[in-house]
Formats: C-alpha cells, structure tokens, sequence
C-alpha cells in the first residue's frame, strides 16, 4: 500500500492537512519510512497498514493508535487509560521550573499525573529534585511508571485520590513540598457539544470532565491540600479551563492564596496559574 491509498481515505474523518500529518506521522514512527523514502515508493507491510488505518476512521487518535506521543522533545507511551499530552502543557512544566534546575534540589508533586508527562519531565529537568507523582487510577499508574523507566528518571508514583479528605491529611502525606503542580480534570460535561469526536470517543472521562456545577471540585480540594502541604514560599502551578478564569482566582483567594498569577498559553488563553501566599 502506498502512501496515497493510506492517506486518501483518511480525509473522510480529516482535514486535508491533518491526514496527510497523520500518515506521515503512521509512516515515520511505524515502518521507519523517511519523506524520501515515501516519494521513492516504499511501502510498510501492508496487512498493518489496513489494520491502523481502519483504527483511524474510527477516530481514534493516531497517539493510541502508534501507542506513543510526543512531549516537550520527549517521547511518552500512550494508552486509552490516559489523555494525549498536549502541547500547553508543557508550557506549565517550563513555568514551573525553577531559576537554576540543575541546582535545585526541592520536592515537587504532580496530582493527577496520567502518562506522567509533567512528573518526568520535572524529573529529568530538574535531576536533584525529588518528585512524586499521585493518580487515582491503576492504569494511569503502570504506564506513567513505565514511561519514568523509559526516560530514565525517578518519580514515587503513589495511588492517591484528591477528593478523599481523611487519606490527604493523614500525618506525613504531602507534607513540606516546594512546588505543587496538577492539570486535573476541568472540563464541564455541558462543553460536550463543542468536543472533537476522537477526544469525547477515545480518551479517557475520568481525566477530562467535572460536573456542571462544580467546575472547580478538583482545584478546590488541591488548593485545600496545598494550604497545608506546601512550604511557606511555596508554590501551586495549575492547568485551568479559560471560562473559569475569575471563578479560580477568587477559589485561591479564599483558600489562603494571597497572589495567583495568570499566563496564557500558545494560543493566547489564559490557561495557567501560578499562587502563593
């Protein structure tokens, strides 16, 4: 199968430009295939190049699909028990480091830490840090510890649920870090309608969506968990959904967070937030 009868079906459930993207990308990383070796008219084997590509009319996205997606120049195993790392949040990971990382020798925790995107590359940026990693799902555990073996950093991955109050404040959890940082679920259920299909379809609801009338459940229990976890110069870096931008300052704010700073990200949304008190 060439490239072309790989690619022209594609467009049927793509823009033009993203499946072209994506058969380059099925080229590239399955069969090894170079652009010149494409134009010179080599193929993968095409029993699997049928098999992924019926996988991609579905709409599954080409990262589950290749099992891996790119992070920050980084590479990260991906299944449909974790979201896609996506671009903008690699940008919290570049915020939240520190002005000298190779000196740094802090505790960071990472809540919510899916394939461990922003555990590891804390890990490997900031080499003397200690970094833990928390999620409540069994899943999301294994592969985020696979991919901490695969970049060949440390991270305590620990199973821990945010909302379970009497298990936060247990003696010892959390306590004395430097930096908390967490992209939890933000999504409202009422923003469905507006979703790619590949997303509401194949990731994973537990990491994306919170109940309409609670936006912020999850910052809200982290922001409690901080107040008494964090170091006195601390600081709590979020992922935040744009539409909830007052709502989350003013949530900070009565939470004990006397400062919280707002960054957008490369699209120009306000996405990130940075509090201390």
């Amino acid at each position: 199968m060439t490239y072309e009868e790989f690619r022209k079906p594609l467009t049927a459930v793509y823009e033009a430009g993203e499946a072209k993207a994506i058969a380059r990308m099925v080229m590239e990383v399955r069969f090894g295939l170079s652009m010149t070796d494409i134009i010179c008219g080599k193929t993968g084997d095409e029993g699997e190049m049928l098999t992924l590509r019926q996988r991609l009319l579905t709409g599954e996205p080409v990262q589950y699909v290749l099992g891996q997606a790119d992070f920050g120049g980084r590479t990260f195993h991906v299944e449909p028990g974790v979201l896609i790392p996506r671009p903008e949040t690699y940008e919290l990971c570049e915020w939240s480091l520190p002005p000298t990382p190779s000196k740094w020798k802090g505790h960071i925790l990472d809540i919510g830490t899916g394939s461990g995107c922003i555990a590891c590359t804390l890990a490997a940026e900031i080499p003397h840090a200690e970094v833990t990693a928390w999620d409540v799902s069994d899943d999301a555990l294994r592969i985020a510890a696979e991919n901490a073996k695969r970049a060949n950093v440390h991270v305590s991955f620990e199973k821990v649920d945010i909302l379970n109050s009497p298990l936060l404040y247990r003696e010892g959890l959390g306590v004395g870090l430097d930096i908390i940082v967490s992209n939890p679920p933000y999504i409202c259920n009422k923003e469905r309608a507006e979703m790619e299909r590949n997303v509401l379809e194949h990731e994973p609801s537990l990491a994306l969506f919170v109940p309409d009338d609670d936006p912020l459940l999850f910052y809200r229990a982290i922001a409690r968990f901080a107040q008494q976890a964090l170091d006195t110069d601390g600081s709590l870096y979020f992922e935040i959904n744009p539409l909830y931008v007052d709502e989350m300052k003013q949530m900070l704010y009565n939470e004990g967070f006397t400062h919280t700073e707002v960054r957008n990200d490369q699209f120009n949304k306000q996405r990130f937030t940075k509090s201390w008190r």
